[in-house]
């Protein structure tokens, strides 16, 4: 009985180890040398500012129950059920971005948003894709190397509009060099409830690999209010219609914001201070001087830049204007308030308007002919002798 009992756990180890072997399938890559931003003029993220539209609280990951064999999935909660908690909130757009789903909206077509959550590695490597017809499902289950999370990357970006790169912080293998080489997304999920420095967002800035900031609760319990309205993204669009939407990702005029649990517990306390958050009054450059007008006074502003250094801090105040110097590759600022709100700005960087229209780098990664042989010839190979080994032992009596 115990050697039956063996064999068996050993052919499910056996098929565990496969799967990670077919998904590790992979070019290798020899990824561009990290360049910082650098050129006479500086990208302004908000030059579409129009304060008629502005600002429009949304969230753009969130999870919701969905029909299956195992439900709830997501969550215990259906999308209009989700929608309705999130408007006592005074959210005005909502998107649902399910694991390897697409979700139709709940009441109304004409906002139908085409995002689904792709990702199925233990290690979190996640990434919302935007404007998909189909689900991609191949997807490396230990993404030990950057060349598998490029490959998955670029294959996602194909048939997609957008990519976002989910919860740095909380997926495993986040590292400095994997942040300096990735490329092929354009939003960076911040924050994530775990830390307002966002380190791993300067690394790919600093890497020159521009990105937008936004900020979601990534929600799957909208009864726990610890859980909901506590990270958002307020957008400068006329309407959540996907054209507006992905108009307005793409072009940047937005920030992030991490909002406290107000009441803690208390919804009627969460209800009505959620609907008297601070927010940005103007935003932009004029000149060389990158500057933010805030509706309440902060605690202090930040200005981070290349290498995650803190250029410029002002305490006790509602603006900020800070003069960039043709040294400073891109600066981006962070508000923050007495009672716990974070503001996070789009970065401001340096590009060449003459060569190009944004900072955004759009050359494909060269893939490495020769190590990409290798790499797949040495999963071949541990395949064959897994097998073997795997052969061996079932036909021990």
């Amino acid at each position: 009985m115990m050697r039956v009992l063996v064999k068996i756990l050993t052919s499910v180890l056996f098929v565990l180890f496969l799967a990670i072997l077919v998904t590790s399938v992979s070019p290798i890559y020899r990824f561009r040398e990290p360049v910082a931003f650098q050129g006479p003029d500086i990208f302004n993220p908000y030059r579409d500012l129009d304060t008629a539209q502005c600002w429009k609280r949304t969230s753009l990951h969130t999870h919701t129950r969905v029909k299956g064999p195992f439900p709830p999935n997501e969550s215990e909660a259906w999308p209009d059920e989700v929608y309705a908690a999130y408007e006592k909130l005074g959210y005005e757009i909502v998107t649902f971005s399910n694991h390897n789903e697409l979700t139709v909206h709940p009441f109304d077509s004409t906002l139908q948003v085409n995002v689904y959550e792709q990702g199925y590695s233990p290690f979190k490597f996640h990434k919302l894709v935007y404007g998909s017809n189909r689900v991609r499902h191949f997807d490396p289950l230990l993404p030990l190397l950057a060349s598998q999370k490029q490959f998955q990357l670029d294959r996602l970006g194909k048939d997609a509009d957008l990519i976002q790169l989910n919860h740095p912080y909380r997926t495993v293998g986040t590292s400095e060099a994997h942040m300096q080489a990735l490329s092929g997304y354009g939003l960076m999920e911040l924050d994530s409830g775990i830390g307002t420095e966002n380190e791993y967002w300067d690394w790919a800035l600093s890497a020159g690999h521009y990105s937008f900031g936004v900020a979601n609760d990534d929600l799957h319990h909208p009864d726990r209010h610890q859980l909901i309205g506590v990270r958002c993204t307020f957008l400068c669009t006329p309407s959540g219609r996907y054209e507006d939407l992905l108009r307005t990702l793409r072009g940047g005029c937005f920030y992030a914001m991490r909002v406290p649990d107000y009441g803690d517990g208390d919804w009627d306390v969460k209800y009505a201070k959620n609907r008297e958050l601070p927010t940005v009054r103007d935003i932009g450059v004029r000149g060389d001087t990158v500057y933010m007008a805030l509706s309440a006074v902060a605690d202090s502003i930040r200005v981070t830049g290349q290498d995650h250094r803190t250029l410029a801090l002002a305490t006790d105040t509602d603006r900020i204007d800070y003069p960039m110097a043709p040294t400073d590759a891109y600066a981006r600022l962070t508000a923050f308030f007495p009672e716990g709100e974070v503001i996070y700005s789009n970065p401001f960087a340096r590009y060449d308007s003459a060569l190009a229209a944004d900072p955004f780098d759009y050359t494909p990664q060269t893939v490495d002919i020769v190590w990409t042989i290798l790499w797949n010839l040495l999963l071949l190979a541990l395949f064959f002798e897994s097998f073997r080994l795997w052969l061996k032992l079932l036909r021990k009596k």
